[in-house]
């Protein structure tokens, strides 16, 4: 079955469902603790929110009449470019973490990844949710 092409304005509300899920998850964590469930939690979260920006990003560019992007990478360096996102490389950065990322593999990867979450990507993507809420006039 092939997937139906999301408007923009749907993908943002989505991602935006999900930054908020994001944020919660991060309160609850600095509240109660960070053990390895919440941190598998916050990564799977932070994935799902950071594939929503992502989606949002090619919706936008969509609807502007731009050509699919080949890959995640692509879309970032549009977006940078287009003023929607404020610090391209931290996006690439967050990229490449994701694709470091495996949960099959032993290491304590997973308690960088979910640092790296709380302290840095959190932040680009609530300033991606401020520049895209005003190119879309929310």
């Amino acid at each position: 079955m092939k997937k139906v092409a999301l408007d923009c304005e749907n993908c943002f509300t989505e991602f935006i469902n999900l930054l908020n899920d994001l944020r919660d998850l991060i309160q609850e964590g600095k509240s109660h603790g960070m053990n390895d469930d919440t941190r598998s939690r916050l990564v799977r979260l932070f994935e799902k929110t950071h594939d929503a920006a992502l989606e949002t990003i090619a919706a936008y560019f969509r609807k502007q009449g731009k050509a699919p992007f080949s890959g995640s990478r692509d879309a970032t360096v549009e977006a940078f470019h287009a003023d929607l996102i404020d610090d391209g490389q931290g996006w690439l950065d967050m990229i490449i973490c994701r694709i470091k990322y495996n949960p099959l593999y032993p290491g304590d990867y997973l308690g960088s990844l979910a640092e790296n979450i709380v302290n840095k990507y959190i932040h680009f993507l609530e300033d991606f949710e401020r520049s895209m809420g005003k190119n879309l006039d929310l």
